[in-house]
């Protein structure tokens, strides 16, 4: 009976199986076919990675499962994206994820592939239990300095949720805001709350500067995304500086 199956027809069942323990395993074990046996130790690893995905994925959720447990329900995970560039506003992002929440893959979007940012994007805005974005323009940015202007996106993002949150995770930036928080350096790598907000932020900001692209042509903003690139400054000295670029950072200052 084992050798009647196709291999075709077992990676097909294999593909459901959820467990080293699966019956499949022991059923086919003897098999002498080399792709049957190139099937299960493939499966067998899929199985280890997953699982070593999960650990990781729950270690990045005891922030908020020790807050859930002291009754805290609606905690926030706040990040922001673009404070080095030289063009582009700063974008935050705040994020309350529900307890169920199971995208395994959020982590610190700076991790993650275009295309995998991409993908959970539609994903978390969907699960959250709400999503807010917060900006702080070029001209903010000049007026007050590129921290207070993250500071202040940070709290526009928060103060927009359709649910107020308990509790803030904030990567490193102090909100002025009250609603007790909690600090930390690389919160994106370590909270899956702030990692959400990591990917909504880049996601979002990525967009924005892909339109700026079309709007300001020669500065490549589809792919420095305001960061300053070989292509960047070289337009900044040829086509000088747009609406878009923040006049109180070098080398910008130099051309406005």
């Amino acid at each position: 009976m084992k050798q009647t199956i196709t291999i075709k027809a077992l990676k097909a069942q294999l593909a459901k199986v959820t467990q080293d323990s699966d019956p499949l395993f022991e059923q086919f074990q003897n098999d002498s076919r080399i792709g049957v046996q190139t099937l299960l130790k493939q499966t067998h690893r899929h199985l280890h990675q997953q699982q070593l995905a999960m650990v990781k994925f729950q270690q990045r959720l005891k922030l908020e499962h020790e807050a859930w447990q002291h009754g805290i329900n609606f905690v926030a995970g706040i990040d922001e994206v673009g404070r080095g560039c030289l063009a582009g506003p700063v974008i935050t992002a705040a994020v309350i994820l529900p307890h169920d929440f199971n995208l395994i893959e959020v982590n610190d979007s700076k991790q993650l592939s275009m295309e995998t940012r991409q993908r959970l994007y539609p994903q978390i805005i969907e699960q959250a239990v709400a999503v807010n974005i917060g900006i702080a323009s070029p001209q903010v940015i000049d007026q007050i300095n590129i921290l207070q202007a993250t500071r202040q996106a940070m709290k526009q993002a928060v103060l927009g949720l359709s649910v107020r949150p308990e509790k803030l995770l904030v990567d490193a930036v102090d909100i002025p805001i009250n609603i007790p928080k909690q600090r930390m350096f690389k919160g994106d790598a370590k909270s899956a709350s702030i990692a959400a907000a990591s990917i909504v932020a880049k996601v979002y900001r990525d967009h924005l500067m892909a339109i700026y692209n079309d709007l300001y042509p020669g500065y490549d903003f589809a792919h420095n995304v305001g960061y300053g690139t070989a292509n960047h400054l070289h337009a900044l000295q040829t086509l000088g500086v747009t609406p878009i670029h923040r006049l109180t950072f070098a080398p910008v200052n130099k051309f406005k």
